[in-house]
Parts: C-alpha cells; sequence; structure tokens
C-alpha cells in the first residue's frame, strides 16, 4: 500500500514535467531566428589611444565607479551621488545656480534640453553659427517654431562683440545660441562681455560648452551666462551618456513663465529640477535615471576638483601650445589662425576685466589643415591601423579640410603630443600621394 501511494504522488509530478518537456519542444519548434552566432562569442574590444575629438579615454578610476553594483535610482545613496554631481558641476561651471543637473543623455541631448525648455512657438532666437553645432541648434529651434535668425562666421573665425549686438539690435531676440569650443573647427569663441551685452538687450545668453569645460576658461556667474551645458566624454573623461547643464536665476524665471509645457516630457526641466533636489519640493520618480553613468560622471567631477580649474586649463594650454608648434614643425598647417585681442569695443568704449583674455584656438581640440595632395581618410586609417591611435578628420563644414587632434581631461599630456606627432611623420612617409 505504501508503495501504490508513493506512485499515486509520484505520477502527477512526472506528468508535469513531460508537460514541461512537450511546451519547451514545442515553443523551440516555433522559432524561425535562431542564436545569433556572434553573441555566443566573448566580447571583443581593442585597447586604442582616442585622440579625436571625443569620446576620450576613461581612467581606470572612472572604470571602476562605473562597473559597481547597480542601485536603485531613488534609494538615498543615489540621491546623495547626485548632489554630489550638482555640486561638482557647479565647481565645474563657476556658478551657484541652485537649477544645475545632469541631463541623462549625451551633450546633444543637453543642447535639447535648453532649447526645448527655453523657447516657445513664435519666439525668436539668434544663433551664431561659425560650424556645426550653431547649425544643429539653429535646427532644433526651428523644429520647436522659433523665428530663428543666424549670424554666421567663415569656420575657424569666431564672433566679435560688434557682431553680436549688430544681430541683437537688428532681430530683437529671446536667446542668444553660442558654441563656446566649436570642435568642428577648433576655434574658442571669447565670452568676455557677451553676457552684459544680451541682458542690456533683453536676451538669454545660451553657451554650448560640450568640448570646453575644463579645457578652457570659463565663468558662468561672471560671465553672466544663463544656461550652459556640456557633456562627460570629453575633458571629465567619463564615458558618453550625462551631460551637466545650468540655468541662471533670469533662464529659470524664463521657464516658469512658460504660456506652454515643453514639448518633450523626458527633458522637462520642472521635472528634472525637483528629480534632482533643485527645487524644494520631496523629489518624485520622473525616469529611471542611468546609475552608473551617474558614479562615473562623479568620479570624473572629482577627479577635476582634485586637480583644481586652473590647473587643469594650464594643462591642456600648454600641452595645445606644443601640440601646434610641433605641427608647424613638421611642415603642416594650422587651420585656425587668428588670436583673440585683448581688448573689445562696445558702443565706441573700451571693454576690460580681470578675467583672462583667451587666444581663439579650442586648447582640447586641434584643427590642422589636410597636407595637399593627401586624402585625409588615408591618413587616419594609417593611424589606427599602425599606431593603435584615433584621431579624426572634418565635421559639418570642415569635412575633408582638416584634421582633428584632441587632447582632453588624461590624454593631454606632453607624452601623447610626441606620440601624436611621431604617428603624423609616420603617415606622411607610408601614405600615397595623388599626383595631383
Amino acid at each position: 500500500m505504501l508503495a501504490a501511494a508513493q506512485a499515486a504522488c509520484t505520477a502527477p509530478l512526472l506528468w508535469a514535467q513531460l508537460l514541461g518537456t512537450a511546451h519547451r519542444a514545442m515553443a523551440t519548434s516555433l522559432l524561425r531566428v535562431p542564436p545569433p552566432e556572434e553573441l555566443l562569442r566573448p566580447l571583443a574590444v581593442p585597447e586604442r589611444l582616442l585622440l579625436g575629438p571625443g569620446p576620450s579615454n576613461v581612467p581606470r578610476r572612472i572604470q571602476a565607479a562605473g562597473a559597481r553594483q547597480l542601485l536603485g535610482h531613488m534609494h538615498p545613496e543615489v540621491l546623495q551621488v547626485m548632489d554630489e554631481i550638482k555640486a561638482g558641476i557647479q565647481y565645474a561651471f563657476q556658478t551657484q545656480n541652485q537649477l544645475t543637473l545632469a541631463i541623462s543623455g549625451s551633450g546633444h541631448c543637453a543642447m535639447e534640453a535648453a532649447l526645448f525648455n527655453l523657447l516657445e512657438r513664435g519666439d525668436t532666437a539668434l544663433v551664431a553659427i561659425n560650424g556645426i553645432w550653431g547649425q544643429r541648434a539653429a535646427d532644433i529651434a526651428r523644429r520647436l517654431g522659433a523665428n530663428v535668425y543666424e549670424l554666421l562666421k567663415s569656420p575657424g573665425k569666431y564672433f566679435t562683440l560688434q557682431d553680436i549686438e549688430q544681430g541683437l539690435v537688428q532681430h530683437k531676440p529671446l536667446v542668444l545660441f553660442i558654441t563656446h569650443g566649436e570642435s568642428s573647427t577648433g576655434v574658442l569663441q571669447p565670452l568676455e562681455g557677451l553676457g552684459e551685452l544680451c541682458h542690456r538687450h533683453g536676451c538669454l545668453l545660451l553657451v554650448d560648452a560640450v568640448a570646453s569645460l575644463g579645457g578652457a576658461p570659463i565663468f558662468m556667474d561672471q560671465q553672466e551666462i544663463d544656461v550652459l551645458y556640456s557633456g562627460s566624454q570629453k575633458v571629465l573623461n567619463a564615458p558618453p551618456g550625462s551631460a551637466p547643464i545650468s540655468f541662471s536665476e533670469r533662464a529659470r524665471e524664463k521657464l516658469l513663465k512658460r504660456k506652454t509645457k515643453p514639448p518633450s516630457f523626458y527633458l522637462d526641466m520642472g521635472w528634472l529640477a525637483n528629480y534632482w533636489g533643485c527645487d524644494g519640493e520631496p523629489r518624485r520618480y520622473h525616469h529611471t535615471a542611468p546609475i552608473n553613468s551617474f558614479f562615473s560622471l562623479r568620479e570624473g567631477l572629482a577627479m577635476l576638483a582634485e586637480l583644481g580649474l586652473e590647473t587643469s586649463w594650464e594643462r591642456h594650454q600648454t600641452n595645445c601650445t606644443q601640440l601646434c608648434q610641433g605641427v608647424l614643425d613638421i611642415g603642416l598647417e594650422l587651420f585656425v589662425e587668428e588670436e583673440c585681442a585683448g581688448v573689445t569695443r562696445v558702443h565706441g568704449t573700451e571693454t576690460s576685466s580681470s578675467l583672462p583674455h583667451q587666444k581663439a584656438r579650442l586648447p582640447t581640440i586641434t584643427t590642422v589643415r589636410v597636407p595637399e595632395g593627401y586624402n585625409w581618410k588615408d591618413i587616419t586609417a594609417f593611424l589606427m591601423d599602425n599606431h593603435g591611435m584615433e584621431i579624426a578628420g572634418g565635421l559639418g563644414p570642415t569635412v575633408g579640410k582638416v584634421l582633428r587632434i584632441g587632447l582632453m581631461g588624461c590624454n593631454s599630456s606632453s607624452a601623447n603630443v610626441e606620440r601624436v606627432l611621431r604617428a603624423l611623420q609616420d603617415a606622411l612617409r607610408c601614405c600615397q600621394r595623388s599626383r595631383l
């Protein structure tokens, strides 16, 4: 009887196992796409020196931060990290703005966040265009239904205060967009006096500092910048995917007075300000943030704080100067030739400041004219294949005209300057020249 009872108990279990096997077989038979063979192999990623316009190499300390175990995006430890990121951005931007945070996205996402929140349909925007980022900003603003006017300069040139004032007087914009570090051309735009000029004309100043933050002086509060944004993957040496941004009190008031909601829920600064603890209210869920990207960004900002902004600026300028001289010594030409004047004129009067005057060459990304008779693609491919090193060709208006060499964050070193110069000399010897 005991055996019979055990058999009675076991039978349902065996039957369930048989049914499970049958169901699995049936499900398998319905599959028409097999597991991809490439995903059944281990991930293989080469080691390269990234001396293009970004991303830059990630130091092991930042890699380790990004490899930490996940936490929930509303856990108090993550909110603490976000508070530390906010403080780091305020230091890097030199601002005390409360509405300071990191967008969950690339620097391009921060550009959209700035424009989506500042502009409404029918608003007037003036966009200073001397490279691809002004072009992109104008495109985005038009998609928002703004009245967009373009202020144009040839690639490699920068805007003077007189140029800007003419546009402000003529078009009376609500927002002026300008790029501090134009990575497509290698130009560093002078900002001194620009915020005061914009405010005199009732205009907000929006500045793109994706390629320049940490590599060139910028003083958000002193220079009266209303919205400033950057990216994580340049001088901060973190992976792409988080983008620092800050709004002045003037800009915040504009957000509060909007007649319509921003067209993007994801980039709505009201929601984001709350999630980042910028509005004094209890934090509410908005989106699942890229937690490990925040860990990495936090470490990138920490490393910048430990080094010190002034030391970072000096390091980038010193290595850029060494690179520029080395480029000239091997017979190549620099694309950006001009330097900023030490004194500017507005309304016929001279203006000056205690802030340092800057050269017009972007110290993080140097543009070199493609040498006559060479194909730029041959040069970049040669460096990649033979030296394990990335440099880039032109972008937007400089396609086919320049090579772009990036020295950002940990990659900005004298040793890397010497390495890329040797690689370029090797390429000039080995790459086939055309007969033109």
